[in-house]
């Protein structure tokens, strides 16, 4: 059962995410907050495992309130959930740790399906969203930076569009086996445990 707490200063928007969730046999409703605040409050006597999380509240955004969370629970994931599609908002949301962006008019099917994805460790980002990542910038002029090849590049770009690897491996003209090399060697050297964090690894460091 997965344990949700919604965030979100409309409580009309709570009850009608709590009406879509009410027949779900995998995902259980045990609080919700009108504020970031309210949220922390809530968190230091209950337990959950996603947080459904509305950035544009007044006092503390939901931004900032992903940022706290993380660095307290950051066994917890969290799911940015606006109205907003600006790059801007959905590049400080994952920054700041949050494992999905949804914007607010999704159907109610991938509302459930970015919840289970980011509980079993993945990243949801909404289809509607415009593409943040673009062309891949060289990395930072840093020795501790790691030692990236321009073809790991590629194929990091091509991962953060959420691409598969033979739709990799036909985009860049080589092997599947060369692909899943590369993404071996990426894991390796950013330090990152599977595809999800390649993906966070990139934005946080502001090469894509």
């Amino acid at each position: 059962m997965i344990r949700l707490i919604i965030t979100d200063d409309h409580p009309v928007i709570r009850d009608g995410i709590k009406t879509i969730l009410a027949n779900d046999k995998d995902i259980k409703v045990v609080a919700d907050a009108g504020d970031g605040d309210e949220l922390l409050n809530i968190l230091e006597t209950t337990g959950a495992d996603v947080i459904l999380m509305d950035i544009n509240m007044p006092g503390m955004t939901g931004i900032e309130a992903t940022r706290l969370v993380k660095n307290k629970y950051p066994e917890i994931k969290v799911i940015s959930f606006s109205q907003y599609d600006e790059k801007r908002f959905i590049k400080q949301s994952l920054k700041n740790g949050a494992n999905g962006y949804l914007l607010k008019n999704s159907p109610a099917s991938e509302l459930i399906q970015a919840i289970k994805m980011v509980h079993e460790g993945g990243m949801y980002l909404d289809p509607d969203l415009p593409n943040i990542f673009g062309d891949v910038a060289k990395p930072r002029s840093n020795y501790l930076f790691p030692d990236l090849s321009k073809r790991e590049l590629e194929v990091l770009k091509e991962i953060c569009k959420e691409k598969n690897t033979i739709e990799i491996a036909e985009t860049l003209f080589i092997s599947p086996n060369t692909v899943e090399t590369h993404r071996s060697n990426l894991l390796l050297k950013v330090g990152v445990k599977n595809t999800a964090g390649l993906v966070k690894w990139a934005i946080e460091n502001d090469i894509i």
